[in-house]
Parts: C-alpha cells; structure tokens; sequence
C-alpha cells in the first residue's frame, strides 16, 4: 500500500518507481515465500531487498533459490549495521539482535550491496562481495515546491524557528544543540527556537519545542513540510564524533535546501560535499555554532549554488546512471 518506512522510500522505492515509469524496467514488490518455494516463476533480472526486510531464518532459503535460478541478489543499506559501536547505537534506537542479523546475512550473500557513502562502503566491505555507492537523491515529484499552506500552524510570533529533523538514531545528537539554542536570539533580541520533528521521545523541553506531523508516510510527509516551509528560516543537522557518524549521508542537508533553508550542519564527513556546495559546516563549539545559526537565520533562504547542485546532480534522474546498471548491467 506504500506505506514504507522513510529510508525506503529515499533509497529503493522512489528509484524505483522512476526506472520503471521510464519503460526501463518493470518493477513489482515480490512475495518472499511464493519466491522461496517456487510459485513464482517469474524471471526476474534481479532482486533488490533493502536490510531487514527479510526475516532472519528466512534470509538464506531466500538466497539460495535465487542462485539456483541464476538471479541476482542485490542488497540495499544506508547505516552502519555492522561495527560494534553501530550496533549499540542501533539496539539503543529498538534494533532488535534479530534484524541486525537479518542485515548481516542478507548483505554477506548477496551477489552486489549498494551503500549510500564511501564511507559506509568501506565498512561493508570487509564482509560484502561487492560493493557500490549511490548517493542520496530526491524525488522531484515531492520535493519541488509549491503553494505554501500556513493555515493549521499554531505559532507563536516574535521570534523565528530553525527546523531539525530525522529519526531516533540522532537521539544523542540532538544533546549537541543544548547550549546553543539556550537562550539565542538574533542581534535585535528576536527568539531563535529550535522545532524537532522526530530525534527523540521527548515531548520538548525549556530550549526546543517538538513539531507533531499529521500521521502519513515519507510522500505524505515530505510534502507536509514542502507546504509548510514558510514556518522555518534555517535547517539544523548536528552529529556527534562517533564511528557511527561517520557513515551518515548528506540527505538532511538536500532536503533542508529543497525547502529553501540554509543549511547549518556538523563539520563531519558526512558533509564534506555538501560543504563544497553551500552548506555551513560547523566544529564542535558552541559559540560557533550559535554564530553560524543566527547568520543562517539572518539570510533565512537556502543557498543558490546548493539549490541548483541540487536540482542538476542530486535528484532521481539527474544523477547518474548507476542505479540501473547496478540492478540491470
């Protein structure tokens, strides 16, 4: 019915529906057991199953019926599932030991795994046949804005808000924005205030105000914060030093310039393109990073350079041609 968590619409199934709205390819979700026990026949090029999608007992018998058949296997995964510090960060974030294992297997037996990051590739490496990167990109269809609609926005006035986003596995990192949002204000006094969507369990606290999106999956509610756009004068994407980081992709950075925000974000890796194409990368210091907030929220518009690397070489269609090479040679 569609409703797939959000990393697989940004990694599988936008692109998906892309290569085959295209006349590329046919697509179509595939029933893991009528596959395994052979009342599918169909005569797939390959298979594409995103980490754990597939039970752990069910992972091998799956692939084993596609090598007998002669079909490829090609695994997606964009964190890092298999250090040890990254699968402590992930059972913290409810991974479970049996869709860690899951992962695991399904990324040792597959015939290519595809990772978002040079830098997750290197961690899959060790333990993968093959590997390649694809980089995150958007899907124009959601993401290129239009009206916006500010009518069910209950916000106070008088002050100006910076927008942080993403799952429960940023919940530490959120901590990094404590002493800088405490108290900031712009030059004239005007309240800075950080609103989070996402992150964390908390219901807010005396420095951040948590944002409820109206129920919906990742279309639903990209095009909620298309349309509500207006309410944000910058983006925020902190992260802390950790091995776990290290693998993270730049995606908040192109979804935050999609909505016309600039971009503060953590000097990491993670963003080091980005930085080359108009994001802010700040070290880990607060008064920096209060500096970078408050001129971020002064421009309160993205960066022209950032927004048109975007739209020429980080949206589905304009990036490349790997992603069907890698699932049709």
């Amino acid at each position: 019915g569609g409703a797939h968590p959000a990393s697989a619409h940004v990694r599988v199934v936008r692109r998906t529906e892309h290569l085959a709205s295209s006349g590329t390819a046919e697509a179509r979700q595939v029933d893991p057991a009528a596959f395994v026990d052979g009342s599918d026949t169909t005569p797939y090029a390959a298979l594409l199953v995103q980490r754990d999608i597939l039970p752990r007992d069910d992972v091998q018998p799956f692939l084993a019926a596609a090598a007998a058949r002669g079909i490829r296997v090609v695994a997606e995964v964009d964190d890092d599932f298999f250090t040890d510090s990254g699968r402590e960060r992930l059972a913290r974030a409810e991974y479970d030991p049996d869709r860690l294992a899951s992962i695991d297997a399904l990324v040792r037996g597959a015939d290519t795994v595809v990772v978002s990051t040079p830098e997750l590739a290197d961690v899959v490496r060790p333990v993968a046949r093959d590997v390649v990167v694809v980089p995150n990109a958007l899907d124009p269809e959601i993401w290129t804005a239009g009206p916006t609609d500010d009518d069910d926005d209950e916000r106070p006035a008088g002050e100006h808000r910076v927008l942080y986003m993403g799952t429960l596995t940023h919940a530490a990192d959120l901590e990094l924005l404590r002493d800088v949002f405490a108290d900031l204000t712009t030059a004239d006094g005007t309240p800075i205030r950080l609103e989070v969507i996402g992150v964390t369990d908390e219901g807010g606290a005396d420095w951040f105000r948590r944002v409820e999106v109206p129920d919906g999956h990742y279309p639903a509610f990209s095009r909620w914060l298309v349309a509500h756009r207006e309410r944000w004068r910058a983006g925020v994407a902190p992260l802390r030093d950790e091995e776990f980081n290290r693998a993270k992709s730049d995606l908040k950075f192109l979804e935050y310039t999609a909505l016309g925000l600039p971009a503060v974000v953590s000097d990491r890796p993670s963003y080091a393109v980005a930085r080359a194409h108009g994001a802010v990368a700040v070290p880990d210091d607060a008064q920096a990073w209060r500096d970078a907030v408050r001129t971020a929220v002064d421009r309160g518009r993205a960066d022209e350079g950032a927004a048109r690397w975007i739209a020429e070489d980080r949206t589905i269609g304009r990036d490349g041609d790997t992603w069907r090479r890698v699932l049709l040679g």
